[in-house]
């Protein structure tokens, strides 16, 4: 299933019936319901569902956006902060998200799991820098990677069992309403879970079907970049756990989100992993052009038409 997420044109309207017409326009009739929406959105996002002009392929959370967060913010409220309140915020949007996952016959959710308290600026930006430098094979760049992955191994542990913890609560309702979980590979290195993580937690829920894996291209591609996996490896490892996964382009070294074939990713190579049913979401930035978008999909159902 080829799909499209809400994310690209969600703050250019106040509707929510022409942000749909939109995308449907672009040529696709699959559409992931993104974070970041406002409730205003929905009348008219209920409009479009009841028109029968697009299925909704599945749910980004937090759909809709918390009503006192006033800016696209998926990881506003995390199920690993140390606050109570946060952790609790976060479980209740996740469930109220879950039961418009079903109003809109969603198949999945895509969950963020939250993050270990390392500051980006300290770590993934500076390595980040470095190999935008040419610096990647550097003693300094090989020094400061080490000492973030030896530090995020020693504090991780709690977070890991938060995480774990708060999956374990939704994957309840979710068994209840029949919408898969799909915890997303992450593109920082300070996120929760990262890929050893991850490996763990699909064992975790190994004999739970409502749970399983999202595999972000572009996400997983900037932390091979950076040297801290190879996407291709990766890919082969986890692919038993796959649910779907979020479509765009990299720029190298770091700049995500871009239309498919504009960058540096071999799709060819990268798909081989996914059965042809699971749903492929084009997951790209507002910057890019609707014109661009057209011709990348006309593309890409030449290259790969039994997954369009």
């Amino acid at each position: 299933m080829l799909a499209f997420s809400s994310c690209w044109n969600n703050s250019r309207h106040t509707d929510g019936e022409t942000m749909i017409e939109e995308i449907v326009d672009l040529g696709f009739s699959h559409i992931e319901l993104s974070h970041g929406m406002t409730i205003a959105k929905l009348p008219g996002i209920r409009k479009a569902f009841q028109r029968g002009i697009f299925t909704c392929s599945g749910v980004h959370n937090y759909f809709p956006s918390p009503v006192e967060v006033m800016i696209d913010a998926p990881d506003a409220y995390e199920f690993t902060s140390h606050r109570p309140f946060d952790r609790q915020r976060a479980m209740d949007m996740t469930l109220r998200t879950l039961d418009v996952a079903t109003e809109f016959g969603a198949h999945y959710l895509v969950l963020h799991m939250g993050s270990v308290p390392m500051n980006p600026k300290k770590w993934t930006q500076p390595l980040t820098t470095m190999v935008e430098e040419g610096r990647g094979r550097d003693p300094d760049f090989v020094k400061t990677k080490l000492a973030f992955v030896r530090k995020r191994e020693k504090v991780a542990p709690l977070y890991y069992h938060r995480a774990i913890e708060a999956l374990t609560a939704i994957a309840e309702r979710a068994a209840e309403v029949g919408v898969k979980l799909a915890i997303e590979s992450r593109s920082r290195f300070e996120d929760m879970p990262n890929e050893r993580e991850m490996l763990n937690l699909q064992s975790h829920f190994a004999d739970n079907p409502w749970v399983g894996y999202w595999h972000d291209f572009g996400h997983v591609q900037l932390k091979h970049n950076l040297g801290l996996l190879d996407h291709m490896e990766w890919l082969e490892t986890i692919s038993p756990h796959l649910i779907g996964g979020h479509v765009h382009d990299v720029e190298w070294s770091a700049r995500d989100h871009r239309v498919p074939f504009s960058g540096t990713l071999d799709y060819a190579a990268l798909l081989r992993f996914f059965p042809t049913a699971v749903p492929l979401v084009w997951e790209l930035s507002p910057s890019r052009d609707a014109e661009e978008i057209r011709s990348a999909l006309a593309r890409w159902k030449n290259e790969f038409p039994d997954r369009a």
